[in-house]
């Protein structure tokens, strides 16, 4: 029994004191609950280590260390044994992420050994809905992307990525990676999209994480020659609906705070901010 304050690795067996501590903001830990429902703690089919934070022998704060860096239920404590424990094993994530103040303080105690950052977006909405607005229809057009529409819906994921992120998901392993990704989603029937008369995607979106509490939409993208032309809102209320009917009572989204055109969007869908996240890329 643990009776100090201390870290370490989490082991499989800590699984359900682990749920316990993601249960307690399921809004907000829907990334990483998503994933752990899945693969358990094993960090090989996790991918990555989770680290657990222990105050008086009670599992109190986590840090999820895999491809991105997330305090989960971090205190300022934890937040300190966990920059300790990242500086030991050095960077081995593209970004931090996470709730603002935890990720803040983060990052300023591994800016020193880790810096500079690609990019630092200190301030990003966490917005989230339980219906259906009243006055936006959703799109008809959007619909489930299937599973031989991958040459398809690759393009607009790219581009999306690209934008969003600033380097291109293709670099590095080819984008071996980022299609397993897109066809682990496609392949759940988590992928939306509205494709126009060409064979070309216009809208696309995705549910990128998902807990019978919450899920959460990401890869919002519409095509630059579509932009203004009022296909964001319908489009979203339709992957909405989806996601509640299919998904979780509870849906959620993270937005770049300078990202106005995207915020409206979601504000006018019916969507309200309840917190911020906070990103560092690297």
């Amino acid at each position: 029994m643990l009776t100090q304050t201390t870290s370490r690795v989490l082991e499989p067996s800590d699984l359900d004191a682990a749920l316990a501590v993601l249960d307690r903001e399921p809004v907000a830990n829907a990334f990483v609950a998503s994933r752990v429902q899945v693969a358990g703690l094993d960090p090989w089919r996790l991918g990555g280590e989770m680290w657990g934070w222990y105050e008086d022998g009670m599992l109190t704060s986590l840090c999820y260390a895999g491809a991105n860096l997330v305090p989960i239920c971090a205190t300022p404590r934890a937040v300190r044994a966990f920059a300790d424990r990242a500086r030991r094993t050095g960077r081995r994530c593209s970004s931090i992420v996470g709730p603002a103040e935890a990720t803040a303080q983060l990052w300023r105690l591994l800016e020193p050994q880790w810096g500079p950052a690609r990019e630092v977006r200190a301030h990003q909405p966490l917005m989230v809905t339980d219906r259906m607005p009243a006055d936006i229809a959703p799109d008809p057009h959007v619909r489930r992307v299937r599973k031989d529409e991958m040459e398809t819906i690759m393009p607009a994921c790219v581009a999306m990525f690209t934008e969003e992120v600033g380097v291109s998901p293709m670099s590095g392993d080819g984008g071996l990676l980022y299609q397993a990704r897109v066809a682990e989603l496609v392949g759940s029937g988590r992928s939306f999209a509205r494709v126009d008369d060409r064979g070309r995607v216009v809208f696309k979106a995705e549910i990128g994480a998902a807990t019978p509490q919450a899920c959460q939409i990401q890869g919002v993208w519409v095509a630059p020659e579509y932009r203004g032309k009022g296909l964001a809102a319908p489009g979203m209320a339709a992957v909405l609906r989806y996601a509640l009917e299919d998904v979780a009572p509870v849906v959620s989204l993270y937005v770049n705070d300078f990202n106005t055109a995207a915020r409206r969007t979601y504000l006018k869908v019916g969507f309200q901010e309840v917190g911020a996240f906070m990103s560092v890329l690297f």
